[in-house]
């Protein structure tokens, strides 16, 4: 699977993005499905989920780091920003369910050289039987796949 996409920048040819959403988010969904096989876990936000527990990972913002770009348009280097929402609603331990199911997400994204920026827990006004912790992470991506974290 290629780490780039096209995106057309009219006469001047075609600039390449690097995208690593997938390979990342199957990484970390196969990690989860095996200590929680019943996890309903999507690579997009999911505001009422339809079961339960549930984790959302989102590449929320991908940009070039523009101090290796190239003058012709090449990312050589691509700074991430994923975004982790993780849901329970047990009657009796939801906090803890939520707080080790981020852990699990944590170590996993740590392992492939994300640097956690925040986790806390969000309140849910839609549903207050519900709980939310929110996590973000970011990175420095490579063109060859190497995830950086600085």
């Amino acid at each position: 699977m290629s780490n780039y996409f096209q995106r057309s920048i009219g006469e001047q040819g075609v600039c390449f993005i690097i995208d690593v959403e997938e390979e990342v988010f199957g990484i970390v969904a196969t990690k989860v499905r095996k200590q929680y096989p019943k996890i309903f876990m999507v690579g997009e936000y999911v505001k009422a989920p339809p079961s339960f527990p549930c984790v959302s990972l989102v590449e929320m913002d991908s940009h070039p780091d523009v101090s290796t770009q190239t003058t012709d348009c090449m990312e050589n280097h691509a700074v991430v920003m994923y975004e982790l929402n993780v849901y329970s609603n047990k009657i009796k331990g939801k906090k803890a369910q939520c707080k080790a199911i981020a852990a699990l997400v944590d170590s996993e994204l740590s392992r492939l050289g994300f640097t956690r920026t925040m986790l806390n827990p969000i309140p849910n006004t839609d549903d207050a039987t519900i709980y939310r912790m929110l996590g973000r992470y970011t990175a420095r991506v490579s063109k060859e796949n190497v995830i950086y974290r600085r």
